[in-house]
Formats: structure tokens, C-alpha cells, sequence
């Protein structure tokens, strides 16, 4: 008797979104099964993958990872232009980190100013990501959000404690959004809720669950970001059907694994590959999950992923 692949189907769906605009724009989200369970339903479009860029020189990357982009990372633009052009990147990311105030508490003008040049350098989908200061963020973000109108960007991330501004901001500029909540599903439903009522379609919102690295909680991750897709497909559960974010490389890229010294732990190997593996694995699990656009920041890792996406498309 031949096997039978048990197959589960759902009544629920991802929601899918056109990121960008033009030639290269992109597609995120869809399909009406588990990632990569194509033989239940229809999957979802391929996972797209962001390189990250910022505003400032990345003080804080390990070696590894800044010199990879050392003869650019003064200029933004450049940057940008150079992830297109040469590492072939399908959409950018740019973090307004110098704007914290912090780090450099750069201007909401030099913020525009940053923002107004990468949009100039490129064509891929950019995503607008602020520095992860509430009150900052609801200044720069809106500005960000007027400086690209029409671009068809995503902006964020949107928080509980200044969600209401920067929706206004890209309602306003015709984005998208990104919705962040602290790796708990109920907190992230209630967020997306909230965004909804402020009249944001739900076909415009990204959900930002949080990230954590592989060995630092991850676990946990992914089981909150399978849970909130499982609550899409089968309970179609409509707050929970925006694609999903992994913000990888910043959690990534800042733990002992990847910036410990060969020198103290050579039995950890080189720290280069090391690293490389760290961002891979971890974003590679978290596609599975259910992520739908990750960012990234080694194209070293950028590759592994793509290979892996490859060979499972």
C-alpha cells in the first residue's frame, strides 16, 4: 500500500503585501499552510532578506562583521548602494541609530537627510527603522515617513508607549508598518488591535514579535512566532495574519559566541565562520517558524540562508 502524506489543512491565511515600488519591488506574506508545508496548501512567497544599513559607522558590530563594509559605512548612501549593487540585496534596512540621544542624538533633519539619499541610491524596498528610542522615534519616524512618501517603505518599529504617531505618519505616506511587541502573542495581538482601530489595514502591517539568538532564548521566540502564525491559519484569526519580522542581526551580533577572541577560546573556532553560522541558524530557524522578512546583517550569512531557501523551495 503506497504511503499517504498526512496532510492538515487550514481555513486561515497570511496576509501578502508589495513592498517598494518599480521593477524590484517585493512580495512578502501569503500562502494558506506552515512555511515550506506547500504540499498542505498554498505556500508563502519566498522569505525576503534585508541587509542592514545605518546612519553612522557601526561602532558596536564586531570586527567581523564591520569590516565587511569598512570602505563604506561612512556614507550611508554608499552603503546602501553597495549592498544592491555588489552583495545583490533584495531590499535594504536603514537604522536611524545615530539619532538616540545616547549615541550622537542626530537630528531629526540629518535623519531626513540620510533617509532623502539612500531612497536616491537605490530601488529596492527600504525599510525606515528608528533607534529604538520611544520618544525620539515618534519625531524621526514621521519625518522619515514624509521624507519617502510615495516609496511604498516600511517604517518602524511602532511600540504600545508611540504606536499612535507613527501610524498616523505612514497612513499619511501610503507605508508600511511595523509593529513591535515584546515576545508575547497577546501583547502582539493587542498592538495590532490597537493599530486597526486607528483605521491601518491589517494588509499593511508587519508583526514584530522580537528576536533573540540562537542559545539566548530562542526557543522561546520561536515558539511565540509559530504561535501567532498558527493562530492565523487555523483559527483565522485576522489580527494575526500580517507577515512576520525577524530582526536578526542585532540580536545576533552582539553576544559572546561571535565577538569572543580566538585567542581565549580556540576551541570555539575561527570567529569569523563562527559568527556566520550564529546569524544563519538562527534566522534559518526563525523562517521556520513562520518569518517572512528577516534582517541581516553578514552577506556571508545572507548566502547560507539563500542556499538553504534553494534547496527547500
Amino acid at each position: 500500500m503506497a504511503y499517504v502524506i498526512p496532510k492538515e489543512n487550514f481555513s486561515g491565511k497570511v496576509l501578502e503585501m508589495t513592498l517598494g515600488a518599480g521593477d524590484k519591488a517585493a512580495v512578502v506574506g501569503g500562502g494558506s499552510a506552515l512555511p515550506f508545508h506547500s504540499f498542505e496548501g498554498e505556500g508563502s512567497t519566498r522569505p525576503l532578506i534585508a541587509l542592514e544599513i545605518q546612519d553612522v559607522p557601526p561602532s558596536d558590530w564586531p570586527d567581523e562583521v564591520k569590516k565587511q563594509y569598512s570602505s563604506v559605512s561612512d556614507d550611508p548612501a554608499g552603503w546602501a548602494k553597495y549592498c544592491q549593487n555588489d552583495l545583490g540585496a533584495k531590499a535594504v534596512a536603514l537604522r536611524l541609530v545615530g539619532t538616540h540621544p545616547d549615541r550622537e542624538n542626530r537630528s531629526v533633519e540629518d535623519a531626513v537627510g540620510t533617509v532623502k539619499a539612500v531612497l536616491d541610491a537605490v530601488d529596492v524596498p527600504l525599510i525606515i527603522l528608528g533607534s529604538n528610542h520611544v520618544e525620539k522615534d515618534s519625531q524621526v519616524l514621521v519625518a522619515a515617513a514624509e521624507a519617502a512618501s510615495g516609496k511604498n517603505c516600511v517604517i518602524g518599529k511602532a511600540q504600545e508607549a508611540n504606536y499612535k504617531t507613527i501610524v498616523a505618519a505612514a497612513l499619511a505616506n501610503n507605508h508600511k508598518l511595523i509593529a513591535m511587541s515584546e515576545l508575547d502573542i497577546n501583547l502582539a495581538k493587542q498592538l495590532n488591535i490597537l493599530i486597526g482601530q486607528m483605521g491601518f489595514s491589517s494588509d499593511r502591517v508587519l508583526t514584530d514579535p522580537m528576536c533573540s539568538a540562537l542559545g539566548y532564548g530562542l526557543e522561546y521566540t520561536y515558539s511565540v512566532m509559530e504561535r501567532i502564525r498558527l493562530a492565523a491559519l487555523a483559527q483565522n484569526d485576522t489580527t494575526m495574519q500580517p507577515p512576520i519580522v525577524g530582526d536578526v542581526g542585532m540580536y545576533v551580533w552582539k553576544i559572546k559566541e561571535v565577538m569572543a577572541p580566538e585567542t581565549d577560546l580556540p576551541e570555539w573556532g575561527a570567529i569569523e565562520e563562527r559568527g556566520i553560522a550564529w546569524e544563519s541558524i538562527t534566522a534559518t530557524s526563525l523562517m521556520v517558524a513562520g518569518v517572512n522578512l528577516l534582517i541581516m546583517r553578514h552577506p556571508k550569512a545572507v548566502e547560507g540562508v539563500n542556499k538553504t531557501l534553494d534547496e527547500l523551495t
